[in-house]
């Protein structure tokens, strides 16, 4: 094997990431207990530089969306990464550390027989999780992986980011599983009806399936407006790769949109068509955006970017009708305003895609309710924004993309067998006009909110807390500290340990 001199052991920090450039790969070097180890130095999930994240706790931790991964072995320990870092040999003589070209074969994933048939329904951020999951825990058996469309298992949250900018081709929507297309394990279908005792599945077009385990992550249905016009063409509800193909094309030869709520899909679509240049304009209900789930500074701090880029905010009110000959025109609102409008989307918030399934128990939301083990029924789990689930001593149901592929991967455990909960934090990010905001935890008794940096300037990170006690943070550009916090914050954490973590720079 060719071996390659890299570094000096003298300049390897210990549980420092460093980055160094071969002729053959660019990868990251890790001094950790005295021992060398060298992997791939850029994310496998969105390919971001993994020095600029921390080491902590035995994890390496990626400073854009905290995918964690081992730092023994580089194996994936949590997402939104689903396969390992690629792992390459490490020669230390004299002081200098060399690395193979090559690297290392896996670890072999112990394969067991199995006659069982498994069903995965939902091909999204929990579904793609959990088949990752079942595929390298070694599940053998039947895998059913059912979608409505023909081609998911991407990266949804680059729609409204990126697609909708103009900035990415809804086709080069990055895959989820480079190595396990659906098209290899799928089936297209529209589920109509699962029979949660009989354990049956039944698809629109008449074929049906009976199950051992079933996993439902069929997320949630955008909801649409019950007012005169919302049927009108160019009124589009952001959801699928389709979803934002068809706001791409239509943003190509408008002059102005109206955004109809002020949900993060809502926003970052604003974002997203202000920066084409079009006219945009935001409608809520609220004054203050997010403010349930950030806080009114934040939320005015979001705004105040928003407004600087020039995004026009009607708030205190909503849509009575969409006007318009065949296309939509205008909005007409409730307080009396009329709004020129090439195109609207609609971002109100999801309703949980649950209406198919028999023999189980929903909330008042017609989400899902399941146990610590996310488990719905005998023989079916759930996992995603269709899930209701204890979490923190009280029922909860979170829509994170991030939260939902941690459900998905815990859910395929549990139908191995398993026994695990929920012990991580929710953590997921947003984006306005450059800017990622990023959110850990999950604030609801918060009542005091501590802020360093400069809010105004978007470069700070703030703590809310219930008394002394951290719920939740928020920041912008403070990649590495929210990096230790994903780690820390999987126990209670008080305010003081929590500046300190901040402040180690």
């Amino acid at each position: 094997m060719n071996m390659r001199i890299v570094a000096r052991l003298i300049n390897l920090p210990e549980n420092r990431g460093v980055r160094v450039e071969t002729a053959a790969h660019s990868l990251l070097l890790v001094c950790s207990g005295g021992q060398v180890r060298a992997f791939q130095a850029d994310c496998p999930h969105a390919g971001a530089p993994l020095e600029e994240g921390v080491i902590c706790q035995g994890r390496i931790v990626c400073p854009w969306h905290k995918a964690t991964f081992a730092v023994a072995n580089g194996a994936v320990l949590e997402p939104p990464a689903l396969v390992a870092l690629k792992q390459y040999p490490v020669q230390v003589r004299d002081g200098v550390v060399s690395v193979g070209d090559a690297p290392l074969d896996p670890a072999p994933t112990a394969v067991v027989d199995d006659s069982r048939c498994f069903a995965v329904i939902g091909a999204g951020a929990a579904g793609t999780a959990a088949v990752a999951t079942l595929r390298r825990e070694g599940f053998t058996g039947r895998l059913l992986w059912i979608d409505r469309e023909s081609a998911p298992a991407y990266d949804r949250t680059a729609l409204s980011k990126f697609v909708v900018a103009g900035q990415m081709a809804p086709q080069d929507t990055p895959p989820l599983l480079e190595d396990a297309p659906f098209d290899d394990l799928g089936i297209q279908g529209e589920v109509q009806h699962l029979d949660a005792v009989a354990k049956r599945i039944e698809l629109a077009d008449g074929r049906h399936f009976d199950y051992d385990a079933a996993l439902l992550a069929t997320g949630g249905q955008p909801q649409s407006l019950d007012i005169p016009g919302a049927v009108l063409s160019n009124v589009f509800v952001l959801r699928s790769r389709e979803d934002a193909a068809r706001i791409d094309a239509a943003a190509e030869s408008a002059a102005c949109a109206v955004i109809i709520g002020d949900s993060f899909i809502g926003l970052e679509a604003a974002s997203a068509l202000r920066q084409r240049g079009l006219v945009v304009q935001v409608v809520s209900r609220h004054d203050i955006p997010l403010a349930a789930q950030l806080g009114r500074r934040i939320g005015a701090a979001l705004r105040q970017l928003h407004e600087d880029n020039g995004v026009i905010f009607h708030s205190n009110t909503e849509p009575v009708s969409l006007d318009g000959h065949g296309a939509v025109g205008t909005v007409l609102l409730k307080n009396g305003k009329r709004l020129a409008a090439d195109l609207v989307v609609i971002g109100v918030g999801v309703t949980p895609a649950t209406g198919f399934i028999e023999g189980v128990s929903k909330a008042e939301d017609q989400s899902l309710l399941a146990d610590h083990h996310l488990q719905a029924a005998p023989g079916l789990w759930a996992a995603g924004d269709n899930l209701t689930f204890p979490w923190n001593h009280q029922p909860t149901r979170i829509e994170h993309w991030r939260l939902a592929q941690q459900l998905g991967v815990l859910a395929a455990r549990n139908m191995l067998g398993g026994a695990q909960t929920y012990a991580d934090v929710p953590f997921f990010w947003t984006y306005h006009f450059g800017k990622t905001f990023e959110v850990l935890g999950h604030a609801q008794h918060w009542n005091r909110l501590h802020i360093e940096g400069d809010l105004q300037r978007h470069h700070f990170i703030a703590l809310l807390c219930h008394d002394d006690q951290v719920e939740a943070v928020v920041a912008c550009e403070y990649p590495q500290a929210m990096a230790r916090l994903s780690q820390r914050m999987q126990h209670p954490l008080n305010k003081t340990e929590a500046l300190g973590l901040i402040r180690e720079g």
